[in-house]
């Protein structure tokens, strides 16, 4: 029996047999014309299941001309939430008070520009982190607990602070460059299970004969 299982909608499931349902699997709890999550992808609340797209991205609404994208084995711990573009007040005059929200027929600001958030796959967002609108987070990064991104983050960085700075990268150029062509996400989930120990120790080696 697989370790894996891409259709469940509570993946843990403790050595007692409890089931948690504070985990959730974000593609199976989550249908939002406005969000792309791929497989394995989950996310930790205290929420009520249905409230899941709008506890992790408060202001991205069905009609929102940006979208959040989020890849494949990310973690998103508890506490943490995107802010997306759809959250941005005018800053061009005098005041920031969005007058326009109050009537259905002005609301949006189709005026103000709008960046997709992105986030690659394998990602780790700790608790209770803020990525800001637009930010686009590469494969296999780690988000410091807390952190405020505000800026892009580069593929196995590990980043933390307000605003978010690169603490270190987890790997050499060289070799982040291989694991972002062995693209392990991608595989099929025998596979990936079939090579577990040397993706929990990192044996880049035997990951290329895999």
């Amino acid at each position: 029996m697989p370790l894996l299982d891409a259709s469940a909608m509570f993946p843990v499931t403790h050595p007692d047999g409890r089931v948690s349902r504070t985990t959730v699997y974000l593609k199976n709890a989550v249908s939002h014309p406005c969000m792309e999550i791929g497989d394995y992808s989950y996310y930790t609340h205290y929420g009520k299941l249905e409230e899941t797209a709008e506890i992790l991205a408060p202001y991205l609404f069905t009609d929102s001309r940006e979208r959040l994208v989020i890849g494949k084995f990310v973690q998103i711990a508890r506490g943490s939430y995107f802010i997306t573009s759809s959250a941005n007040h005018p800053m061009t005059g005098v005041t920031t008070y969005p007058f326009r929200i109050f009537k259905p027929e002005t609301f949006g600001y189709k005026d103000l520009p709008v960046k997709d958030t992105v986030v690659g796959h394998d990602v780790w967002i700790g608790h209770n982190a803020a990525v800001m609108p637009g930010v686009q987070i590469g494969a296999g990064a780690i988000i410091a607990a807390a952190s405020v991104v505000t800026r892009d983050v580069p593929a196995y960085a590990v980043v933390g602070g307000n605003p978010a700075t690169v603490i270190r990268m987890r790997y050499p150029e060289g070799v982040i460059a291989e694991l972002l062509d062995l693209a392990w996400w991608n595989w099929p989930i025998d596979r990936i299970e079939a090579n577990l120990r040397a993706l929990e120790t990192g044996d880049i080696a035997a990951l290329k004969i895999a």
